[in-house]
């Protein structure tokens, strides 16, 4: 028996342009996506394929981030700005104009009340979290930041670097504490992702591999493995902690076994009626549903069944 079935619920066609960028919706059946056409979409997890317009963003939109304690949503855009839409009344209440470049990636540290953000310049934008007053800005490497992920159990922030390396700051102190050469000198780190549970972390880049490290043994590289045919744009965890997912520019998304690093299920144009181009971003839902943007104008939502309740039917 397969270790995982997977079945495509929706497929939602309602952008004009490529997308780049996703948000779950914590604790809501909800998911929202914004690209290259400039809209904000909200979309329901359940199989409707009817969207609803949230805001026409003055600018391309690359970032989402749900702020679920005010369910506020974050939009980061071409211009350097951050649109925050209050999704109780579905408006967009405040612009933050603290980069000069596209916003790439915004992360928080719910523990020290900090928002990040990083743009197409290199810099990492700090401000606090319940009010967005800016605290201070730094740079890294010699390119676009576009991943960050926040490790509030031990304090760091975790970034990576169009140079292809990733840079280790303390929080909420900001001191710089590592960095390294992850992968290939110029091929820029695009995806970042904590394994909960476990002390690893996984980056993928545009050297198409996915690096495993040990973060508690000075970072060090466990394995690097080819995993798709071209860049690696996004990596996310299921919420079992038991699998992730990567997607690629290669129009494919793989599903991988966390415990041993395997894949154990490709989706595709062929076999799952997948992607046509370029998959930009993946996220995991709370209720386990995996949903998907590309370059090809479309979201897709993916129920994915997994052993122990297969093995339970």
């Amino acid at each position: 028996m397969k270790e995982i079935k997977i079945t495509r619920l929706a497929h939602l066609t309602g952008h004009s342009g490529a997308v780049y960028t996703l948000a779950a919706l914590h604790n809501q059946p909800k998911v929202v996506s914004a690209g290259s056409d400039r809209m904000v979409a909200l979309w329901d997890t359940g199989g409707n394929e009817s969207g609803v317009q949230l805001v026409a963003a003055n600018n391309v939109v690359y970032s989402l981030f749900h702020q679920k304690e005010n369910n506020f949503l974050l939009a980061g855009q071409s211009a350097g700005g951050i649109h925050v839409i209050d999704l109780n009344e579905n408006r967009e209440i405040r612009l933050l104009q603290y980069h000069n470049a596209p916003v790439f990636v915004i992360a928080v540290s719910y523990k020290h009340n900090l928002l990040f953000s990083g743009d197409g310049s290199g810099t990492i934008h700090v401000s606090q979290l319940s009010d967005y007053a800016p605290r201070t800005k730094f740079n890294i490497g010699t390119g676009k930041v576009r991943a960050i992920v926040v490790d509030d159990q031990n304090d760091r922030l975790i970034a990576g670097s169009a140079d292809g390396s990733i840079y280790v700051i303390s929080l909420p102190d900001l001191k710089p504490l590592n960095n390294f050469e992850a992968h290939q000198k110029g091929f820029s780190v695009n995806a970042l992702c904590l394994l909960p549970g476990t002390d690893l972390l996984l980056s993928g880049s545009r050297d198409a591999h996915l690096n495993v490290y040990d973060v508690k043994n000075n970072f060090r590289l466990l394995q690097s493995i080819p995993a798709h045919n071209y860049a690696i744009y996004t990596i996310a965890v299921h919420p079992n902690g038991n699998y992730f997912a990567t997607a690629s520019r290669d129009k494919t998304v793989k599903i991988w076994n966390a415990d041993t690093m395997e894949v154990i299920e490709r989706i595709d144009k062929e076999q799952y009626n997948g992607h046509t181009a370029s998959v930009n971003k993946l996220v995991w839902h709370d209720d386990g549903k995996l949903i998907t943007a590309s370059d090809d104008r479309s979201v897709m939502i993916w129920q994915l069944e997994m052993a122990e309740s297969l093995h339970s039917m």
